[in-house]
């Protein structure tokens, strides 16, 4: 007997809490990934927001670690940290809604293209962060060697995401390809 994707879904959800670590690709729910990208979403879009606001403080006060000119290169690394993070936490929060609204958006590498993204929300913000802490002569600490990591992983999602978010139609099934040796008819 051969059971239907569904019912291979229903019984792997009465068997634990699914993750998409412990079960095949094809039989993960999006709803998964739609709570995995809000919570990561809203909470990094917290602390970078957090972080932003101790920076100011930094910056009110006057306090000479962070003011001073020869701490111009951590200013600006604790800023670009700030300001990636918070808006790679409304990337989440987008890719969650996007998912809900058109599941068979990045249907078919779902998988690579969340994991790509949630390690790009760490990577590109935790560079420049720790590119900040310890830096050499103007230039940043060797903390900011992981942001190319990080910058490539965000591309690979982003990629991902645009190509499948450009072959859907209005009502969200993909649209077919066109042979390519039938001419474009002009109205």
């Amino acid at each position: 007997m051969i059971a239907s994707r569904e019912d291979s879904s229903n019984i792997l959800r009465s068997v634990g809490r699914l993750t998409p670590h412990t079960v095949p690709d094809e039989s993960i729910d999006e709803g998964i990934y739609v709570r995995r990208h809000l919570r990561v979403g809203w909470w990094s879009f917290l602390l970078f927001a957090t972080l932003g606001l101790g920076l100011e403080s930094l910056q009110g006060f006057k306090v000479r670690a962070y003011v001073d000119v020869s701490n111009e290169t951590r200013r600006l690394m604790w800023t670009l940290a700030h300001a990636h993070g918070a808006l790679l936490g409304l990337v989440n929060v987008l890719v969650a809604l996007s998912i809900r609204v058109l599941p068979e958006v990045g249907v078919a590498h779902r998988r690579l293209t969340s994991t790509a993204l949630l390690a790009a929300t760490v990577l590109i913000p935790g560079g420049f962060f720790l590119g900040g802490i310890a830096f050499y002569g103007g230039d940043p600490g060797l903390g900011v060697l992981i942001l190319p990591i990080g910058a490539a992983l965000l591309l690979v999602a982003v990629f991902l995401l645009a190509r499948d978010a450009g072959s859907m139609t209005r009502g969200g099934a993909t649209r077919p390809a066109r042979d390519a040796r039938s001419p474009r008819r002009v109205r």
